[in-house]
């Protein structure tokens, strides 16, 4: 479970430099590249259920660099965050954060393997973010008893359960909405 990996660990993978664009999870991202600096909707799209089980949870673990997240809620699903500290404080419209949201898990409601759906989040890429780097969110789908982790961060194009990934482009230098 993605409670049981050290948050150093999640963050030092969180962030690869890698030239290529990032893989096509089986959970994925809508936008796969984004601005440092910039404030980002994701849109985590899940295909399919795990092993032809309906999708009950979907868990997403915001690393350091992402700030100021706010989950959007979805019908027929409860909704719930986890918040702690940030490395550094990121300052918001003149306002210093010290601390925000870390997961996202919505639950609670059935999608079934048949169907796809979007669960939505947005937040702000930090400013040091090096271009060319992969920013990635991993997530643990659960279906039922059933788990399939989407968290691997190496960048392999033939990895199992990639974790879906955003290419951060250079930014303008703009806090944009």
């Amino acid at each position: 479970m993605i409670r049981n990996i050290s948050r150093a660990a999640m963050t030092a993978a969180a962030i690869v430099v890698t030239c290529s664009s990032p893989t096509l999870a089986h959970i994925s991202l809508a936008t796969t590249e984004a601005e440092a600096g910039t404030t980002f909707r994701a849109i985590l799209v899940v295909g399919h259920g795990c092993d032809a089980e309906a999708t009950t949870s979907v868990r997403v673990q915001i690393p350091q660099g992402f700030y100021n997240v706010k989950p959007m809620p979805k019908a027929g699903w409860q909704l719930e965050t986890v918040t702690g500290a940030y490395d550094k404080p990121f300052m918001n419209h003149g306002t210093e954060l010290t601390e925000g949201v870390t997961e996202i898990t919505w639950s609670g409601g059935t999608l079934p393997d048949s169907q796809f759906d979007e669960f939505t989040f947005r937040g702000t890429f930090g400013e040091d973010l090096a271009a060319g780097s992969t920013f990635y969110f991993p997530v643990i789908q659960q279906c039922g008893d059933k788990e399939s982790p989407w968290i691997d961060t190496s960048g392999d194009a033939d990895a199992e359960a990639p974790a879906p990934g955003v290419v951060i482009k250079a930014g303008s230098g703009g806090h944009h909405h």
